[in-house]
């Protein structure tokens, strides 16, 4: 008995409907975000592997595919000190980082302000679970150059306009800044020192609640007075009304801790209120005090797409303006946000739309030449057209077929010489 033929754990074959309904979703995506006023760029599917695992990937760094050198000798795995050591080029685990790196490379070439869209698969050495894949497309908008929040605005005024396009409801947008959780921390006790390593733990509130915050907090011997001021803080802060969400400078301040910097807490309020400004609800816009977004590259507001009905984000992003420096040596504003593809598309209802009518033309032992003539015809005037020779029993083919979109059906016979002669019939 043959084993089964499966695809590498982690990735996926799709078939013809799962292709036309990934394909449609992002053709939604690419276009609403090119109206307004994103480019589509793309980059090699590898980059230099030094570039890769220069820190700016943070934790996803360590699940990059490395790519060996060629020509590699016994002598040169035994003297390896590391794995990286022989690996020249990495599969991409991010878009973020190619972009930097494409920033750079064309910097000359492009407006003072850029903004790109990478609709693209990436790689992570995951393990596989429901959800989480190997290889995954991201949908990303990107905006270079733009020091003021007008970039934030931009990016989640385009990121709402998606959402709705894609008919996805109930979807809420969730807004911090890293200087909100780094002044809250300082507040609390924590001293700057410790702030990155506290907010890897702090951002697993939603998984392991306050008392495994707090324990996690202790047990890597931060201090006993922050801790104890942060676990008072969460016991305290519970369930929030829809108006003590908002992002407004009241609802914010009073979320914080006395003593938060105001100077930030207004310039996130005044982000909120350009974004209203635009036609989004306020209540679709939250402020979340213990919003972290994992990447230490954030540089000030953060965002996440989150759904009522999901325990996990459908997108999320933020300001990373010390990234793109890193290649050019000068400082870069950028903004970012990412469109989570594989959680989103299993979401989207396909419209039923038939604006094209799609033929199969059922034959046997009808010459090559009348079918090719017959088809071209066809096509000519519109129609999508597919030759399949008729079985015993056309009605599982026509099932078939009537899943892949095709609407109507015609037999040719030896007698067929135009498309007059043929008798289109709906597939039932």
């Amino acid at each position: 008995m043959a084993s089964p033929v499966n695809p590498p754990r982690g990735m996926r074959d799709f078939l013809p409907a799962d292709k036309a309904r990934r394909e449609f979703v992002l053709g939604v995506i690419r276009r609403v975000y090119a109206s307004h006023g994103f480019d589509e760029i793309e980059t090699p599917v590898v980059e230099d592997s030094a570039r890769l695992n220069s820190g700016l990937g943070g934790d996803n760094e360590k699940l990059g595919y490395a790519v060996l050198k060629r020509g590699l000798t016994l002598d040169d795995f035994r003297s390896a000190e590391s794995a990286l050591d022989l690996a020249d080029l990495g599969l991409r685990f991010d878009l973020t980082v190619p972009l930097a790196r494409f920033y750079a490379s064309h910097r000359a070439e492009l407006p003072s302000v850029f903004r790109s869209i990478q609709l693209a698969p990436v790689w992570r050495a995951e393990r596989p679970q429901k959800g989480r894949y190997r290889q995954f497309v991201q949908c990303d908008i990107d905006i270079i150059g733009e020091p003021s929040a007008l970039a934030e605005v931009e990016l989640l005024v385009a990121t709402s306009a998606t959402l709705d396009a894609l008919g996805l409801v109930g979807c809420s947008i969730r807004i911090n800044d890293r200087r909100l959780l780094t002044s809250m921390l300082e507040a609390l006790g924590f001293p700057a020192d410790e702030h990155a390593s506290a907010l890897i733990t702090i951002d697993k509130l939603d998984k392991v609640g306050v008392q495994g915050v707090t324990d996690e907090l202790s047990d890597r011997g931060f201090s006993d007075t922050a801790v104890g001021e942060l676990a008072a803080f969460l016991s305290g802060y519970g369930a929030r009304t829809i108006d003590e969400k908002r992002a407004t400078v009241d609802a914010i301040t009073s979320a914080l801790p006395a003593g938060v910097d105001a100077v930030v807490i207004g310039e996130l309020a005044a982000l909120a209120d350009a974004v209203v400004a635009s036609g989004i609800d306020r209540d679709l816009l939250e402020f979340d005090p213990f919003l972290v977004r994992g990447m230490g590259y954030y540089t000030g507001a953060i965002f996440e797409v989150a759904h009522p009905d999901f325990g996990y984000a459908l997108g999320g992003g933020g300001r990373y303006d010390g990234m793109i420096g890193r290649f050019l040596g000068t400082d870069v504003p950028a903004t970012g946000f990412s469109l989570g593809f594989e959680r989103i598309v299993d979401l989207v209802e396909l419209p039923e739309t038939e604006t094209q009518d799609a033929v199969v033309l059922l034959h046997d032992d009808v010459d090559f030449a009348t079918l090719a003539a017959l088809k071209t015809a066809l096509i000519a005037r519109g129609a999508r057209v597919r030759l399949a020779r008729r079985p015993r029993n056309a009605k599982s083919l026509l099932e078939q077929l009537a899943a892949s979109g095709f609407t109507q059906f015609a037999s040719v016979t030896a007698e067929t010489r135009t498309v007059d002669d043929l008798e289109l019939k709906p597939i039932r």
